[in-house]
């Protein structure tokens, strides 16, 4: 399919008001889609379903499910990325009246944590934008072109809404019982390098990521490796990251209790994890809705091949259905609501914070989506 027929049958989604899903996944450059037949809001029930999940943060109950078996999945090899650098003139004092709120919630957090009812909690904040182009197929070109290294998507249900978005994060993947999960945290801007120094504060929110998901994991994954923590870059940010690898007991476990465990993880929510997130709820004053859920391909079926040797040394293959599972974080994203653009930032909020820092990083974050708005 071509480029232009692609985006053509998106055209015609939006137009009849169908739900559809758009994304490119990181590092590769061709971009998948599954348009539903149907109006029908379907939720799946036990993460069995095969389809494109799309969590909120506070009920993966909720999860919406775009299914294969109600969809057209189409596709084509190529868009092309740039390297165009964001830029923005805003002033961080726009805002005042939202600064000083963030601020003081931050605050508020810090002294929780000093108390000793906290470790670590995630604050989060929206900002609405007014948009001079509103069309959500531009948008998700312009984050296309932008953001080659993250999980790009627009997704549209007409009873949901419109959300699009370029994470850096994977929740995590599963492919014939071989897990692989990343642990992301630590904030701070690039400026034209990788070999950066990182402080305390983002060394310990890292580690609180990681231990979080090591502890989850540990009843039901084996030979559990973590690789070192690495600098990685995302647009104008760059973040602190390890890949925890590990192979699925055979007892029984299954997807639901995996994503149970895990979400949310402490980089999008806090440890301990049940005392953060009533923090959140009770003390952010909005609802977050999708950012910080997850979204992605749930039980996909990739052909393998597998080789056999016979005694007379024929050699023959023998082709083998996997189910493949790649869910991503659902950060630096935003809501489309008619000309109107609400951006989703949060950060993560220990003993080290500082008010006024956390709110720069946040800030920070913002100029991801706007740099392409």
């Amino acid at each position: 399919m071509t480029n232009t027929l692609f985006f053509e049958r998106l055209k015609g989604q939006l137009k009849a008001k169908l739900p559809f899903v758009a994304y490119r996944k990181p590092n590769e450059s061709g971009i998948n889609a599954l348009l539903q037949k149907t109006h029908q809001l379907c939720y799946t029930r036990n993460f069995t379903e095969s389809g494109f999940v799309f969590s909120p943060f506070n009920d993966i109950h909720k999860t919406v499910l775009i299914p294969l078996d109600d969809s057209e999945m189409i596709s084509f090899s190529e868009f092309p990325t740039g390297t165009s650098k964001l830029e923005s003139t805003l002033s961080l004092n726009k805002q005042s009246h939202v600064k000083r709120r963030y601020m003081a919630l931050v605050t508020k957090a810090i002294q929780n944590i000093k108390k000793g009812k906290l470790k670590k909690v995630v604050l989060s904040r929206s900002e609405s934008l007014e948009l001079t182009d509103s069309n959500p197929l531009t948008i998700f070109k312009k984050l296309l072109r932008a953001y080659p290294k993250g999980f790009v998507y627009c997704w549209y249900h007409p009873e949901v809404g419109l959300w699009l978005g370029a994470t850096p994060e994977t929740l995590i993947r599963i492919k014939d019982r071989q897990l692989s999960v990343m642990a992301l945290a630590g904030t701070q801007a690039y400026k034209g390098t990788v070999n950066v120094i990182w402080e305390q504060k983002e060394k310990e929110e890292q580690q609180y990521v990681t231990n979080f998901i090591l502890d989850q994991l540990k009843a039901s994954v084996e030979r559990v490796a973590v690789s070192e923590a690495e600098t990685s870059k995302s647009g104008n940010l760059l973040h602190l990251k390890s890949i925890i690898t590990g192979t699925i007991n055979s007892n029984g476990v299954n997807m639901t209790q995996l994503i149970e465990a895990l979400h949310p993880t402490p980089a999008v929510c806090g440890v301990p994890k049940h005392e953060a997130k009533q923090f959140i709820l009770e003390n952010e004053n909005y609802d977050r809705e999708f950012y910080t859920g997850f979204l992605g391909e749930l039980n996909f079926q990739t052909i393998g091949m597998i080789q056999s040797n016979t005694k007379n040394k024929e050699n023959r293959a023998f082709t083998t259905q996997k189910a493949d599972t790649q869910l991503f974080v659902n950060l630096r994203c935003m809501q489309l609501k008619g000309s109107r653009a609400i951006l989703y930032v949060g950060g993560g909020i220990t003993k080290w914070s500082n008010p006024e820092h956390e709110w720069d990083e946040t800030v920070a974050k913002s100029m991801v989506i706007k740099g392409v708005l």
